[in-house]
C-alpha cells in the first residue's frame, strides 16, 4: 500500500542499529526475506501466527505474507527547524512518512558518546518533539498569512480556515502535538492531509536498552510517565542485542525467548505496532497456490479490499465470499464451512473484517 513508518533519532540513540537489525531480520517463511528498494527503505515482512495457521490447513504452493515499509530517517540535531544539520532533509522525510518511530536512547555505555554529554531520555524525546512543533509552526504561520488576506475580503471559507489554523497553532504554542487533538473531519482533512503537520503524524517510541534492561529500567520507567498522557505507544527493545538475533535460526531464536522469559523478540513487537499505528488490518486469500496475506486501511468496503488485488477487481466487483478465520480453523476446509453455512456472501457495503478469508466474484 506504499505506507511508511519512519525511523528517527538523535546521533548515538541506536536508530541505524535498530533499522539494520531489521534489514537483516528473517522473515518467518524463509523464502520472504526483508528486501531493499533504496539504500534506506525496507520491507519487511509483518509476523502473523494466523497466516500459518491458514497455510497449515489448506497446504498451498506459496505463502505469502503481508509487510510494511521503514525509512532510515537521516539523524537530527537541535536547530533542525531552522536548518541546522540535515535539517531540512530530516523534516523532509518525515513529512513523508505516514507515522514516526522515535528511538530514545536508555542505556549507559562510556564507548558511546551522546550527543548532548549525559543520557537523558525526556531530554532527548522534547528536542525532536519541539524541532517538530516548531517546524509546524512554520507551515500554520505561511498558511495563515495566506489565508488571513481572503478572509479579509468577506470570504466564508477562508474564515473559517483560519479559525482551524489559529486554533491549531495556538494548541502547538502550548507545547503540545496535533495527534493528541481531537479534530473534526474538515479539520482533519486540512491539519492532517492538507498541511501534512509533522506532530499530527502518529508516533512509536522506541527505548533502546542494554541487554539487562529487556524487560525495562529506570530510563523507561521515566519516559513511559511522561508519555502516559499521549496517543503513542513506548516499546522496549535492545537494539543491539536483535541485531545478533537477526542472524540466528529460528529454533536458536525461540530457545534464546524462553530462556528470558520473552514471548516474542522486540522488532516483533515494533513491527505489529508499526502495522497497527497506521490503522491497517489484514484479510487473507486461500486457494492450492497460494495462501497470501493483505493490507488494508481499517474501515475499508468489500470493493476497495477487491482493488488492493488488482484494480480490475474493484471496478468489476459483483460480491465478496466470506469465511472467518476462526471457523476455518475450526471446521478445517472451504467446503465444511460452505456446508455449515459458515460463508456469508456481501456486497459493495460490505466492511472488511480483521482476519477475513475473502474471495471475490466481478465482471471482467
Amino acid at each position: 500500500m506504499g505506507l511508511q513508518c519512519g525511523i528517527v533519532g538523535l546521533p548515538n540513540v541506536g536508530k541505524s542499529t535498530l533499522f539494520n537489525s531489521l534489514s537483516n531480520a528473517k522473515a518467518e517463511a524463509a523464502n520472504y526475506p526483508f528486501c531493499t528498494i533504496e539504500p534506506n527503505v525496507g520491507i519487511i515482512t509483518v509476523p502473523d501466527d494466523r497466516l500459518q495457521q491458514l497455510a497449515d490447513l489448506v497446504n498451498p504452493q506459496k505463502v505469502t505474507p503481508t509487510v510494511v515499509e521503514f525509512v532510515d530517517i537521516a539523524g537530527l540535531v537541535k536547530g533542525a527547524s531552522k536548518g541546522e544539520g540535515l535539517g531540512n532533509q530530516f523534516l523532509g522525510n518525515i513529512r513523508a512518512v505516514d507515522a514516526i518511530i522515535q528511538v530514545i536512547r536508555c542505556f549507559d555505555d562510556d564507548n558511546i558518546a551522546h550527543v548532548d554529554g549525559k543520557i537523558d531520555p525526556v531530554s532527548d524525546m522534547e528536542i525532536i518533539e519541539a524541532e517538530l512543533q516548531l517546524k509546524d509552526l512554520e507551515t500554520l504561520e505561511k498558511r495563515i498569512n495566506k489565508t488571513e488576506k481572503i478572509a479579509k475580503s468577506g470570504d466564508q471559507q477562508a474564515r473559517k480556515e483560519m479559525e482551524i489554523l489559529l486554533k491549531t497553532k495556538a494548541y502547538i504554542e502550548s507545547g503540545k502535538n496535533i495527534r493528541n487533538l481531537n479534530l473534526s473531519e474538515p479539520e482533519n482533512v486540512l491539519i492532517r492531509k492538507e498541511l501534512q503537520l509533522l506532530t499530527a503524524k502518529p508516533v512509536i517510541y522506541v527505548a533502546n536498552v542494554d541487554e539487562k534492561s529487556l524487560l525495562g529500567n529506570d530510563y523507561t520507567k521515566e519516559l513511559n510517565e511522561v508519555i502516559s498522557s499521549d496517543k503513542s505507544q513506548l516499546i522496549v527493545v535492545c537494539a543491539a542485542l536483535e541485531s545478533q538475533l537477526a542472524e540466528l535460526d529460528q529454533e536458536d531464536i525461540e530457545m534464546f525467548l524462553e530462556e528470558y522469559s520473552l514471548e516474542e523478540s522486540g522488532l516483533n513487537k515494533l513491527i505489529r505496532a508499526s502495522y497497527d499505528i497506521l490503522d491497517l488490518i489484514t484479510f487473507f486469500t486461500a486457494g492450492p497456490k497460494e495462501v497470501r496475506a493483505w493490507t488494508v486501511k481499517k474501515g475499508s468496503k468489500a470493493p476497495q479490499a477487491a482493488g488492493v488485488i488488482h484494480s480490475d477487481f474493484e471496478k468489476g466487483f459483483i460480491r465478496a465470499e466470506v469465511i472467518k478465520l476462526s471457523d476455518y480453523i475450526i471446521l478445517k476446509t472451504e467446503n465444511a464451512c460452505k456446508d455449515a453455512g459458515k460463508m456469508s456472501v456481501e456486497g459493495k457495503e460490505y466492511l472488511v473484517q480483521d482476519g477475513d478469508i475473502m474471495f471475490f466474484r466481478f465482471n471482467v
